[in-house]
């Protein structure tokens, strides 16, 4: 009677170590995913169409100031 209490606890804690893998591997996956995304938001071309210069002239300014674009520069895109 006692080796089937041991059998089930055995059972239990290797569900549980495989469930904490999984989730170890769902976690990463899901960061490694957001941080890809976020790198494609920084990107003038990517994320808006545009372009990087100092000054947009007829286009219009991104939403953003957070882009890929050298200081000074800005990303423009066109409006319409």
């Amino acid at each position: 009677m006692k080796k089937k209490g041991v059998e089930m606890s055995m059972n239990v804690i290797i569900i549980a170590a495989i469930g904490l893998l999984i989730l170890l591997i769902l976690a990463f996956l899901v960061v490694n995913y957001v941080g890809k995304t976020n790198e494609g938001l920084k990107s003038c071309s990517v994320a808006y169409g545009g372009i990087c210069k100092t000054d947009c002239g007829d286009l219009g300014p991104a939403t953003t100031e957070q882009t890929d674009c050298d200081t000074g520069q800005k990303c423009c895109k066109v409006v319409g």
